[in-house]
């Protein structure tokens, strides 16, 4: 079975995969221009679509009918499957939000900018993590303070 990052991974290289314009966002072009805006809003877009197109699929499976095993073993791993697949969508239905908040950046202008240090964040790290707020450094600090405060 896939794990809950792996499922997200292979759903952002599926949205990557069905731009299809062959457009990947370089570091010879002016840092958020025009052309690399619309590719991250078009990208965002399509992951989103895409999410929602698997929970759909999901909520269609649960109208379906419930769980019919015979065997109690049988029935017990049916439930389970079923409850990482709910906490897979739980995940994904919070990821949606970050989408949203990411596709209301690039709206305002603030799209691939650290929300910490203002510094442009990277189109290597926004090509793996479209929705990423802050550089790889302010990240990093805010995990090590967040390690300490639950620390403590």
């Amino acid at each position: 079975m896939a794990t809950i990052l792996g499922d997200e991974i292979d759903v952002l290289a599926k949205a990557k995969r069905a731009l299809g314009d062959g457009y990947v966002p370089s570091d010879s072009e002016e840092y958020m221009s025009e052309p690399q805006l619309d590719y991250y809003r078009r990208l965002l877009l399509e992951w989103k679509k895409l999410i929602l197109s698997a929970a759909q699929d999901t909520l269609q499976q649960l109208q379906d009918g419930p769980i019919r095993e015979p065997d109690l073993n049988d029935r017990a791993s049916s439930e389970t499957d079923w409850g990482i697949e709910l906490r897979t969508r739980d995940r994904q239905r919070k990821l949606i939000t970050k989408i949203d908040s990411a596709l209301r950046r690039i709206e305002e202008g603030e799209y691939g900018y650290c929300e910490v240090t203002g510094e442009p964040i990277g189109l290597g790290r926004l090509s793996a993590r479209p929705i990423a707020t802050m550089t790889v450094e302010a990240q990093e600090a805010h995990e090590r303070r967040e390690k300490i405060s639950r620390d403590d």
